[in-house]
């Protein structure tokens, strides 16, 4: 009869080929996972942007002109400094459905008297989600029971977030904007 030591003797390879493997398979796990496609990859940095415009008057009266034009469409002006605004609006297209657009200028000075402004526009879906509650006693040794209560809550959830990038949006808006500038 083989005595202990000589038992170990025997396991010890066979553990650290079972050790071996284990590790092997999970690195193989990592090497075979499709690569996940990021967003920032698709980014262009090009000179040709929607999303500016260049004024022959100073960034503060640009930036007036931007609120007036932003609170003659029904935004709500949130925050008003000298050189940026940020404004909100909320429109509800289906009845589970709401959408707030927020809008952000940055008037920068350009040049002896000018100004480039800047526009940058986030549109968040939120959806109305419904929900159930129940109750539940527990009696020991014998189990639980949960049962419905009947009642249900509506809660509205935040289902995506995005930079408007529509060209012709920001072009709608420069358009106004220049009608306030003079």
């Amino acid at each position: 009869m083989p005595q202990k030591s000589e038992q170990l003797l025997v396991c010890r390879p066979l553990i650290w080929a079972l050790l071996a493997s284990q590790v092997l398979a999970g690195c193989s796990l990592f090497e075979t996972r499709p690569k996940k496609d990021v967003t920032y990859r698709h980014e262009r940095f090009a000179p040709d942007s929607p999303y500016e415009m260049s004024f022959e008057v100073a960034p503060a009266k640009v930036c007036d002109a931007g609120r007036r034009a932003l609170l003659s469409q029904g935004y709500v002006i949130d925050e008003h400094k000298t050189e940026s605004v940020r404004a909100t609006k909320f429109f509800q297209p289906e009845r589970t459905t709401q959408v707030q657009i927020t809008f952000s200028l940055s008037c920068l000075k350009e040049g002896e008297e000018g100004a480039q402004v800047f526009a940058n526009a986030r549109e968040a879906r939120s959806e109305l989600k419904s929900s159930s509650s129940s109750a539940g006693v527990s009696v020991a040794g014998v189990g639980s029971v949960n049962l419905p209560l009947g009642a249900s809550g509506e809660t509205l959830v935040k289902v995506g977030e995005e930079t408007i990038a529509d060209a012709d949006f920001y072009g709608r808006f420069f358009a106004l904007l220049q009608t306030y500038v003079r």
